[in-house]
């Protein structure tokens, strides 16, 4: 009967090591979760940057459109203009 005794009291220690086990690897767990959910949260921040950088970009490539429309438009009506304004400003 003794040797039943110890044999029990090696389970309830050997089941009492699991717990723990299991108490840590459930911690490790929620550990992880939350890790994921700060690195999901920095991905989705990235995107944003991401978006918003595309944004500047397309803003930046008008503007550089814009630009150049103008310096059409000044190269094309205003410098055969030049001269005549000279002229006409010497009388002023």
């Amino acid at each position: 009967m003794a040797i039943y005794g110890i044999s029990d009291a090696i389970n309830v220690i050997c089941g009492i090591k699991n717990a723990i086990c299991g108490i840590n690897n459930a911690i490790y767990g929620i550990n992880n979760a939350i890790c994921g959910i700060n690195n999901a949260i920095y991905g989705i921040n990235n995107a944003i940057c991401g978006i918003n950088n595309a944004i500047c970009g397309i803003n930046n490539a008008i503007n550089g459109i814009n630009s150049a429309i103008n310096d059409i438009i000044n190269a094309s009506f205003l410098m055969p203009l030049m001269p005549l304004m000279a002229l006409s400003m010497q009388y002023f």
